[in-house]
């Protein structure tokens, strides 16, 4: 198919390719996008990507990360035991990431942003601290803050849960009161903090003499210790090194005497092996001498062979390489020879199939003209005869046709000498009739031609077949000719001739 049939294809596939990439999301995973419009329930994505449909569903975002919700009490809040506090406690939100808790959310958070979830979270969260302040005592929301946010995020799950809010966690930051109770609270227990603290570091100051002294007990007596076990380990010391200096001179003086034995023995040893080593040395020269004379007969015998060897060799390699060349040289030649014999017999085969290519040609042109000829005077032989029939058959017809069809062009020439005149003025009467009798002799004086050159009796013919005509139809009516004088007819465009 060609690009303009499928033209019509490509088009509708095009624009929906684009109506779905205008239509492709991404959710990131802080957000869900919730797509609405087809189905009863939306689609909803959170960190995934998917398609909403042009003009047909819509598209809207729900916040899912962390919030901060500041819970203050504006007024103050009077406890279990009517004592007014102010509570200052943040809360960390969100909404809950499940199915049934992105629906609820949504119906109340939808395309909120985070500041605006967070002040509608805080009244909520503020009425649920008030209830629980007033439950607790001024010494419990103090002493066990944990327990007082608990309770508070308890208390406020119940009613977070049914907007699909989850609350993570929640802490105190401050608690105060009007009256400065929890100051003075305070500075009691500061009081019996440093008493404590006083009794302590006495009590630790004396354990701290104690141990020391202790200690430098026990670190006198172990130091004589040491230095007895030291001096009684420095004498033992003493002993030991006399007692190996002893035993150490005596291997010395064994060690000596061995020494000057065995030196002996060497020496003695030595000569001998001298004695020994000058007599191997004269046999070993004697030897040599010997050897080295062989050798250079051996030498002498070798170059003179080696060189016998090498003119042989060379005189060899000579002839062969003579040979070889000889009969490189002759095939070099042979080859030519057939190359060249080859060439002249290529170049013969060219220009006989050339003069054969040639001869065709000049025979099939001959041949064409040749057939030519033959068939172009066939078809004038052919026409000729066929004339001949139809002379044959229609007789004194076909001659009269052929006069009829001449007559007008035989008019047209007698009367063309008058259409090249500009202006004739006729005087007197019976001028006119004698122009118009002067073209009907013209014409007359030509079929008469025809009669005595072709022995055909025009005249006769033509009253013979308008008597025909006129016996089967009336008479037609006569022509009227008017001729102005003194006005010379206006000359008229040539007329086609009529086939001869």
């Amino acid at each position: 198919m060609t690009f303009l049939e499928l033209l019509p294809i490509l088009i509708p596939a095009a624009v929906i390719v684009l109506l779905l990439l205008s239509g492709y999301v991404k959710a990131p995973p802080d957000q869900a996008y919730i797509i609405s419009g087809l189905k009863k329930d939306g689609k909803i994505l959170i960190g995934r990507a998917g398609i909403k449909i042009p003009f047909l569903e819509r598209l809207d975002r729900l916040y899912l990360g962390q919030m901060t919700v500041d819970i203050k009490t504006e007024q103050s809040v009077p406890t279990n035991d009517f004592i007014n506090v102010n509570v200052d406690a943040v809360a960390k939100v969100r909404i809950s990431p499940t199915t049934e808790g992105i629906k609820l959310a949504a119906k109340n958070f939808l395309n909120k942003k985070p500041n605006d979830i967070t002040l509608d979270l805080q009244d909520s969260l503020q009425g649920n601290m008030r209830e629980i302040i007033g439950t607790l005592s001024l010494k419990e929301i103090n002493t066990d803050r944990d327990s007082f946010s608990d309770q508070v995020m308890q208390k406020a799950s119940k009613d977070m849960d049914k907007l699909g809010i989850e609350i993570l966690s929640c802490n105190i930051q401050n608690v105060t009161d009007e009256n400065g109770l929890i100051k003075d609270l305070g500075a009691d227990n500061t009081s019996l903090i440093k008493k404590n603290a006083a009794i302590a570091k006495a009590q630790a100051d004396r354990d701290v003499a104690i141990a020391q002294a202790e200690a430098d007990k026990a670190a006198n007596e172990a130091r004589v210790q040491s230095d007895t076990q030291i001096a009684q380990k420095n004498n033992e010391l003493e002993i030991r090194r006399a007692e190996l200096k002893l035993i150490s001179d005596s291997k010395k003086a064994e060690a000596d005497a061995a020494y000057k034995i065995q030196e002996q023995e060497q020496q003695k040893s030595i000569e001998t092996a001298t004695v020994n080593a000058q007599i191997a040395k004269a046999e070993r020269d004697a030897e040599l001498k010997k050897q080295e004379v062989e050798i250079a007969k051996q030498k002498l015998g070798a170059e003179i062979r080696a060189q016998a060897d090498a003119d042989r060799y060379a005189k060899e390699q000579e002839a062969q390489a003579d040979l070889f060349r000889r009969q490189k040289d002759a095939e070099a030649k042979k080859f030519e020879q057939q190359q060249d014999a080859e060439a002249r017999r290529v170049q013969a085969e060219a220009t006989r199939f050339a003069r054969e290519q040639e001869a065709e040609g000049i025979r099939a042109t001959g041949l064409a003209e040749a057939e030519a000829i033959r068939a172009r005077a066939m078809a004038e032989a052919e026409g000729i005869d066929k004339k001949a029939e139809a002379m044959q058959k229609y007789g004194q017809a076909a001659m009269v046709e052929m006069v009829m069809q001449a007559l007008p062009s035989i008019a047209k020439n007698v009367a063309e000498p008058l259409s090249k005149v500009d202006k004739i003025t006729m005087y007197g009467e019976g001028n006119s009739a004698k122009l118009l009798a002067d073209i009907v002799n013209g014409t007359t004086q030509i079929t008469e031609g025809f009669t005595q050159g072709m022995g055909l009796d025009v005249k006769s013919l033509l009253a013979g077949l308008l008597g025909a005509k006129l016996a089967d139809s009336n008479p037609p009516a006569a022509p009227v000719i008017n001729i102005r004088t003194a006005e010379p007819p206006k000359p008229e465009a040539p007329q086609p001739e009529a086939p001869q």
